[in-house]
């Protein structure tokens, strides 16, 4: 195996901002490279796909050294990148609980089957710009250890994820605001208004703890 086949743009020790975790000590391991470019993208500087700079090994053995058994892995877009199902196996074998932050438009088998392995998948709403490119296969993929997050901006967003809501999947689904472009307080009364009782309201913590451009925390 090639010694060198991950970019990895960082690697940090932090509180989960997002998801089911969210407060949660994990380590973050950010990938470089996505196949998408939404609009509200806060992470832009890992869009590009950059030279592999880290081996497995090197990988496995910095996540040791941090020493929190929680992983996360993100990007750009993990799920994008060659070697990342042998990465995401020897995380699993090795007692982590590993949570895979993917955007929605790639395939999530078969890693989300893998022990101690759940997936946050995006669904990319219109304001995103990216909605034509989701994968609804991936939707039926999901169980009950999975979320499905949806960054909402506008009327139109919210109108899209009651039609994936109502496929009523075995999911945990959450709802966030993009930032700076809708109050989250409509977000509730959204959820209020539907009853939608599957649904967590989320806002980005890292974002209120942080300045909200600061990377690696």
């Amino acid at each position: 195996m090639n010694k060198k086949i991950y970019s990895v743009n960082e690697m940090f020790l932090s509180v989960e901002g997002e998801g089911i975790r969210t407060g949660f000590l994990s380590t973050f391991v950010r990938f470089n490279g996505c196949n998408l470019c939404c609009s509200y993208c806060d992470t832009l500087y890992a869009q590009d796909v950059q030279e592999p700079n880290m081996s497995l090994q090197e990988i496995l053995e910095s996540i040791a050294k941090i020493g929190c058994h929680r992983v996360t892995l993100t990007g750009g877009e993990p799920l994008f990148r060659a070697g990342m199902n042998d990465l995401i196996e020897a995380l699993s074998w090795g007692g982590y609980h590993v949570n895979i932050e993917t955007n929605g438009s790639v395939p999530i088998e078969p890693c989300c089957s893998l022990p101690g392995v759940f997936v946050t998948m995006d669904w990319k709403c219109p304001s995103s710009g990216m909605l034509g490119s989701m994968l609804e296969s991936n939707l039926k993929k999901l169980t009950y250890n999975d979320v499905l997050k949806f960054v909402v901006a506008t009327k139109e967003d919210l109108e899209e994820f009651k039609r994936i809501y109502n496929m009523d999947l075995i999911c945990t689904y959450v709802l966030s605001p993009v930032y700076g472009q809708i109050e989250p307080k409509e977000l509730v009364q959204f959820v209020k208004d539907n009853m939608l009782e599957n649904t967590m309201v989320q806002v980005q913590l890292h974002k209120i703890i942080w300045n909200p451009d600061e990377r690696g925390v």
